[in-house]
């Protein structure tokens, strides 16, 4: 598995694989990128983490209303998140973090 944080309000769009764009045809699913229920704080803002298959090289994340997003980031149409990091680097940013959050069901 691989990981990356993604602030509150941001979405997965499309996502690569070693071949390119992933495609659903081929592989005859979605990849498989799934929000874990521990969150980070930094700088004031919400940071979830998602863990993704190995397969998947490259994710690009946009917000999910750029209309209500935080001002400072309402120009940023996408992002692409080419360094995915491994299970070891997720847990030493939850050290790291100013606080820990988990979210609880209910």
């Amino acid at each position: 598995m691989k990981y990356f944080f993604l602030s509150e309000g941001w979405s997965v769009g499309r996502v690569w694989e070693f071949g390119g764009l992933w495609n659903e045809a081929a592989w005859r699913r979605k990849p498989d990128i799934q929000q874990t229920n521990l969150c980070i704080l930094e700088n004031g803002e919400r940071l979830w983490l998602y863990s993704v298959e190995e397969a998947v090289i490259m994710v690009e994340v946009k917000p999910i209303d750029p209309a209500l997003s935080n001002p400072a980031s309402r120009s940023i149409g996408n992002v692409m998140l080419k360094r995915l990091m491994t299970a070891e680097q997720a847990i030493e940013l939850l050290c790291k973090a100013e606080a820990c959050f988990n979210k609880v069901d209910g």
